[in-house]
């Protein structure tokens, strides 16, 4: 899979830019500040229909536009599919494969595949359990576009749900329970626990799944990135706890079925009712799990130094490339947004011979000497509102 051209149109700071591309590595080689990561936001955008920077979509138009445009074309084992995005915040976004209107945008998803590798990534394992809640889910929908649909349904339940929830808070300490109370609210609040058990059960099945067949690849990059560090693992770690079959969410366990998951969401949403109604918000869920990240018997969070929490960074991204590319979908492109000049010799050394394999890999740097002979491709100068080729 690789792009053979990206156009953009009032994104960010670019009010236009066509930019024709290939196989192997591109470099996209100017200061600070000139847009080169505003080119790879927009690829992303495309694959994931969200920015790796922001979480909303006004950042994205450019300043005093209504809505910006991001066309690329995607050859992926001899068929080519031109992909166009117009995103228009405070209205509806709307998507075209080919010129063609698509009923919804995340009908794209799937066409094109990236994995991409930036300096924000360090809040993976520096961050807040979003951060790594978002890494394990667009990763899931990269592997099954279907589960952006399911993430979605899950999101509008727990969005009801807690909103039920608010409107029967009750003060903290009160016996009696919201049956004594008002029992067609409690039957309401069931069926909404059916609901959440079903689009929940759904999502978290596949977050253990993923993580079991992600969790060799991480302890294989981050051995090889830092040989002298101590052992990289990852592990699910579920708001449900123990009431989980034991073994799910690890490399060696039994595949989680969502039918089991919402047999064990449901006992523990009726455990928690009580909870739930003194807090007047969901306790139970994909919504408050985490990615465990840990190096030998310690949490990466806390524990590990910079070098080692870019090294963990690092094998989480290149065990998403290598668990991507050996599954149906076709290679993702690879996108490197400034990462070599905040890695050691080792650590570049490293990436740079991932990527030098990449059937595409496109990369930005602020000067030419932060980028890897390896990756000595097809050369842009990017200027204040230009894109030149050197």
């Amino acid at each position: 899979m690789f792009l053979r051209h990206l156009q953009v149109t009032d994104f960010r700071s670019w009010e236009h830019v066509d930019l024709p591309l290939g196989q192997g590595p591109t470099v996209l080689v100017g200061p600070n500040g000139r847009g080169k990561t505003n080119l790879l936001e927009a690829i992303g955008y495309v694959s994931t229909l969200g920015s790796h920077r922001v979480a909303t979509d006004a950042p994205l138009v450019r300043h005093g536009c209504e809505r910006a445009l991001v066309r690329v074309a995607v050859v992926n084992e001899g068929r080519e599919l031109t992909v166009e995005l117009e995103i228009a915040p405070g209205r509806a976004n709307r998507a075209r494969v080919n010129r063609g209107a698509v009923a919804k945008p995340r009908d794209v998803l799937g066409i094109l595949r990236t994995v991409l590798f930036s300096p924000e990534d360090l809040a993976l394992v520096r961050g807040d359990p979003s951060e790594r809640r978002r890494f394990l889910d667009e990763l899931l929908v990269q592997r099954a576009p279907r589960y952006a649909g399911v993430r979605s349904e899950y999101d509008r339940v727990l969005r009801q749900r807690n909103a039920l929830l608010k409107s029967l808070r009750r003060p903290a300490g009160r016996r009696g329970r919201a049956a004594d109370e008002d029992p067609y609210a409690l039957s309401t609040l069931q069926v909404w626990d059916n609901h959440l058990a079903s689009a929940g059960s759904e999502l978290l099945a596949a977050r253990l799944n993923l993580v079991a067949d992600l969790a060799p690849f991480v302890a294989s990059a981050y051995g090889e990135v830092a040989p002298d560090s101590r052992p990289a693992l990852i592990g699910y770690r579920s708001s449900l706890g123990e009431a989980l079959p034991e073994g799910f969410g690890s490399a060696d366990g039994a595949r989680a079925t969502p039918e089991e998951v919402a047999r064990v969401l449901l006992d523990v949403l009726e455990a928690s009712r009580d909870a739930e109604l003194e807090r007047g918000v969901s306790l139970v869920g994909p919504h408050r799990d985490d990615l465990d990240l840990t190096l030998g018997p310690a949490p990466a969070k806390g524990y590990a130094s910079h070098g080692e929490s870019w090294s963990f960074a690092l094998a989480l991204r290149l065990a998403s490339y290598h668990l991507l590319s050996g599954e149906p979908g076709g290679e993702p492109v690879l996108l490197l947004d400034d990462v070599f000049a905040e890695l050691d010799s080792r650590r570049r050394a490293r990436l740079a011979d991932v990527a030098a394999k990449a059937e595409q890999v496109l990369v930005t740097a602020a000067v030419d000497d932060d980028v890897p002979a390896e990756l000595a491709g097809v050369r842009y100068a990017v200027s204040d509102g230009e894109v030149t080729r050197v």
